[in-house]
């Protein structure tokens, strides 16, 4: 009983704390590359990029103004290039 405990505790503290919880950003988004980008805009305020992405997708972001003024990527989402259809 006291291997299985253990063997839970050493597994839940090796976990990496820092995992990252939505949209990977791509080449073209505002932070990729871990870029940091500060916006001047309150907190809260939702800021929207479009891009054409991989194959000719066009790739539609939002990210979120942080009380610190770096943005966060909140949604991504692709879709066929309207603008030449």
């Amino acid at each position: 009983m006291i291997l299985i405990v253990a063997t839970f505790v050493i597994g839940c503290s090796t976990q990496e704390a820092t995992t990252r919880v939505g949209p990977t950003p791509l080449p073209g988004s505002l932070t990729y590359g871990g870029k940091v980008v500060h916006s001047r805009y309150r907190p809260g305020t939702i800021v929207k990029n479009t891009f054409l992405g991989q194959f000719g997708y066009r790739v539609f972001e939002r990210y979120v103004v942080q009380p610190d003024g770096t943005l966060r990527l909140t949604y991504q989402a692709t879709g066929p290039d309207f603008l030449w259809d």
